[in-house]
């Protein structure tokens, strides 16, 4: 088998012309250059070299045997540029899937600081529902999603690798003329003769709800069934009833609606990095990851 090493030093002398200057090329003694071509030509098993007094000129297998190094070297560089690109994160791309309330909170800041660190990598952000971000998961359309998951109903999926990023605590929602909207931090048992604003469709806040109120000892009493938080926002501003929410959720606070603190008396959500298991992971998607966590560690 021929040595790549020893291709180098024959295209080197053949292209300078003498074994001093492939040597000077190489960075190499001409001893050392000599050796390695005498060894190249036992494993050829024929001269590739003339000696002649003006230098060296390559024989006809000499020249056939260049012409292989020459793209043999050009390949290899091609290759090791490619591995740099790779290592380096220098281009690639990479999908995401998400959810609304992290997708318009926590999100934007991973994006932000992503794009500064690698501005050449295309990045692309799907989102929806966690159903279908565990199935894009599960296909592959989404090399990672964040996800959510309460402590009774963890992701319990063989086929993912799960990340906690952070925390997202529960949070109460009253008008700004609400006579809580002054405290910082309320009691669920405080909150037994309210009326509730919940989202609509058995959404997981309503689950929330109803075991926080249960651990407080009351029913909750529901006025109104939002479709989403912004509604539910606009329904409390104006005193129809409180709200629970994800921390996440209020972002985008409405300017008459007020964010008191629970505690521990209502329980947060954990927010989860997934990718699927097995899955070869590029050096882009590692590299978000990372901005992901380290995102995370900062954010609150």
């Amino acid at each position: 088998m021929l040595d790549v090493k020893r291709l180098r030093v024959l295209l080197a002398i053949v292209e300078e012309g003498s074994v001093t200057g492939a040597a000077a090329a190489l960075g190499y003694t001409p001893s050392a250059i000599s050796q390695q071509l005498l060894r190249l030509e036992r494993e050829a098993g024929q001269p590739l070299l003339d000696r002649q007094a003006r230098g060296m000129q390559p024989t006809e297998a000499g020249l056939v045997l260049a012409r292989h190094a020459r793209k043999i070297v050009r390949q290899l560089a091609a290759a090791e540029a490619d591995l740099a690109d790779i290592a380096d994160v220098r281009r690639g791309s990479v999908t995401l899937g998400t959810f609304p309330t992290v997708g318009s909170s926590f999100l934007p800041l991973a994006v932000r600081r992503y794009r500064e660190l690698y501005p050449a990598i295309e990045l692309s952000i799907e989102s929806g529902r966690e159903d279908r971000l565990v199935q894009m998961l599960e296909e592959g359309r989404v090399a990672m999603s964040l996800l959510w998951d309460y402590e009774w109903q963890r992701v319990d999926n063989d086929e993912l690798v799960l990340t906690e990023l952070f925390t997202d605590p529960t949070v109460l929602l009253v008008g700004a003329t609400h006579r809580l909207a002054r405290r910082r931090t309320v009691k669920m048992a405080d909150l037994a003769d309210e009326q509730w604003i919940i989202r609509a469709g058995g959404h997981p806040v309503v689950e929330v709800l109803r075991r926080s109120a249960l651990a407080a000892g009351f029913t909750p009493k529901i006025a109104f069934h939002a479709n989403d938080y912004q509604e539910a926002q606009a329904m409390v501003s104006v005193g129809l009833g409180i709200a629970l929410a994800p921390r996440t959720a209020t972002v985008n606070q409405h300017p008459d609606v007020r964010v008191v603190s629970l505690g521990d008396t209502a329980p947060p959500r954990r927010v989860l990095a997934a990718h699927r298991a097995g899955r070869v992971r590029g050096a882009a998607e590692l590299a978000l990851h990372d901005v992901l966590v380290d995102t995370a560690a900062r954010y609150g």
